[in-house]
């Protein structure tokens, strides 16, 4: 801590930065900041810095209003958007009480709890996410995006204006140390994806706001906007965050088995029937927004269903095919997550229903057999494939009898949580939609 404590201020002073942003998230995974000055560096990082809490959804009640913000030595960056004539950096930070102890409103902290448990257990989490988005010409909710261009899959053009930006995005990812696997056109027109090199879920996470924030900066910058709503467009599919998942031990990938017939462990395989179990439980913090149920219908590549597959790219969990001599890249890949959840709690989650199938040994359903897309109900049912909530309403529900949840995220965040979601579902129930006034204001 030290040795990065003395990097940070070396950096400062000789790179001649005139301002270090504090970042932080709300409840929701909005991101939050604010700004200090070189002279105010020293102090924030062996002290922290106290902000009103209370201004901050989720955070703390008027009656325990201050909290402090605690800089994560190990995420000090400088953004390079700023350009050289006046540099800013950021820092990431823990949320705690001012007694010391951390705060429950954060959900840093609650992810830091959930890895804590898991390295207890002797393991370290690993998350890679493929993030999805859309660029569109403006933000105007009046009328309807407008993509910036018709492509598909891996469209490779010469005159693309959104293909050039995710470029520069990536180049400015690269610069601030975010390894990118690779980055390409996705299936509706003007979305696109970026795939992040995996390591470990708390660094994830932090990278994952990181990027939301560079993708909508430079596209800013040219007059554009990026959106990560997961469905933006009627007809075509959404922006889904698929994240690869896989534990380690001992500097070994615990999920490989090279003697099983899927080249998995029997704590992998106890890992994805977890996640199958509390699938529907953890929906409502994968899926946080009612529009996130406008993506997970069928016809659109988003999951469904509740089942693993190796090859079958509908299901909730996929065991990715691995490269020739290349056990130790086995993992699991959890496809419901769409791109605007809050990473932290949404890792956590997904990191406690694994965990619960590794300590109480779940027992792994058959691999889906079927065409899921295309079976009956019938069909689906006599194979004890069950579904997804199909809004954010019955998720709500869901989480609400959740012991699971509610042991993850603490109680206050649970109840938060709950609360948000429910008036957001409320709101949204009272609203007379576009798709009413057009189907029935004429013929009714």
């Amino acid at each position: 801590m030290q040795a990065h404590r003395d990097y940070i201020l070396r950096t400062v002073e000789e790179r001649g930065i005139r301002f270090v942003q504090l970042w932080f998230t709300d409840v929701l995974g909005m991101p939050k900041a604010f700004n200090i000055t070189p002279a105010e560096l020293e102090n924030a990082l062996d002290e922290g810095m106290t902000f009103d809490g209370s201004s901050i959804d989720g955070f703390s009640r008027l009656q325990e209003a201050d909290v402090l913000a605690r800089p994560d030595a190990d995420t000090f960056q400088v953004l390079p958007w700023y350009g050289h004539d006046e540099p800013v950096a950021r820092v990431f930070c823990d949320i705690f009480n001012l007694d010391g102890t951390p705060f429950e409103g954060c959900p840093r902290n609650a992810l830091r709890r959930m890895l804590d448990r898991v390295h207890a257990a002797g393991y370290r989490f690993f998350a890679a996410p493929e993030i999805e988005y859309f660029y569109f010409g403006d933000a105007d909710p009046s009328h309807r995006p407008i993509p910036l261009d018709a492509g598909s899959y891996f469209d490779l053009t010469v005159a693309d204006p959104s293909s050039d930006l995710r470029r520069q995005t990536v180049l400015i990812l690269e610069e601030m140390g975010i390894p990118v696997e690779h980055a390409q056109h996705e299936d509706a027109p003007s979305q696109h994806e970026i795939d992040l090199r995996y390591t470990d879920a708390l660094t994830m996470a932090d990278t994952v706001m990181t990027v939301r924030l560079v993708v909508k900066e430079l596209a800013r910058k040219r007059g554009l906007h990026a959106s990560f709503m997961p469905k933006p467009l009627a007809g075509v599919q959404g922006s889904g965050m698929h994240t690869h998942l896989s534990l380690w031990q001992d500097e070994r990938n615990a999920f490989v088995d090279p003697d099983h017939r899927y080249g998995l462990s029997s704590i992998a395989l106890k890992f994805i029937a977890g996640l199958l179990r509390h699938a529907r439980e953890i929906t409502a913090v994968t899926n946080q927004w009612v529009n996130s149920y406008k993506r997970l219908v069928s016809g659109y590549e988003a999951p469904v269903y509740i089942a693993w597959a190796r090859h079958n790219r509908s299901a909730l969990v996929r065991v990715p095919v691995v490269k020739h001599k290349k056990l130790e890249s086995t993992r699991i890949e959890y496809r419901a997550p769409d791109s605007a959840c809050n990473p932290y709690l949404a890792f956590a989650v997904i990191l406690a229903a694994g965990l619960r199938g590794i300590e109480e040994d779940y027992e792994l359903p058959p691999e889906a057999d079927v065409d899921l897309q295309n079976s009956s109900a019938a069909v689906l049912s006599a194979k004890g494939i069950g579904s997804l909530p199909v809004s954010l309403n019955d998720a709500v529900d869901e989480m609400e009898r959740s012991k699971l949840l509610a042991e993850t995220l603490g109680e206050h965040l649970f109840e938060w949580f709950l609360r948000n979601k429910r008036a957001e579902w409320s709101a949204y129930r009272s609203e007379v939609t576009q798709f009413e006034l057009d189907r029935y204001l004429a013929v009714l």
